[in-house]
């Protein structure tokens, strides 16, 4: 397996787990808080669709003009997701856009530097396209983690349980 497919694999396993902890959950329970922060479960899955999956691969690693004209001319508020967005419409277009991350990250070579930063981020604290996945990965697993939470505050259900 090459490092970029390794990585493809590891990064599919935390998208996995962000998406299996929410299976079931009420339109309801998608768009509730329950943290003082006030985010929702469908924020977060959209946050990662576009913020992590396409900022980061399309526009990063990739430079993708058409991304990084979307960026400057008509910025997203991934956070924000409108009323009749479904639940099932944003988990679509997150593994739609992982789907492009996948292949996006499968033809980088992963020592190049990064292939856009915007200004208004300062100075790049990334050496490479491979920091890039590194980073989406710590991103996602995080955001994995936080949602285990908020499942098992919803109705109990774990992911993974050690004890």
């Amino acid at each position: 397996m090459t490092d970029a497919a390794m990585l493809v694999d590891h990064l599919g396993g935390a998208r996995r787990h962000v998406l299996g902890i929410l299976e079931g959950l009420s339109d309801a329970d998608w768009r509730r808080s329950l943290v003082p922060s006030g985010w929702s479960p469908i924020q977060v899955v959209s946050h990662l669709a576009l913020d992590d999956e396409r900022f980061w691969f399309g526009a990063v690693l990739a430079g993708e003009e058409e991304i990084i004209d979307e960026l400057i001319h008509d910025p997203w508020d991934a956070w924000q997701v409108r009323p009749e967005v479904t639940p099932a419409e944003v988990v679509a277009r997150y593994r739609a856009e992982a789907g492009r991350s996948d292949a996006r990250i499968l033809a980088a070579d992963l020592e190049e530097p990064v292939a856009f930063w915007p200004d208004f981020m300062g100075p790049c604290w990334m050496e490479s396209k491979g920091e890039v996945v590194l980073h989406v990965i710590t991103e996602t697993s995080a955001h994995a983690g936080q949602l285990d939470i908020v499942r098992e505050l919803v109705d109990g259900r774990q992911w993974t349980v050690v004890t």
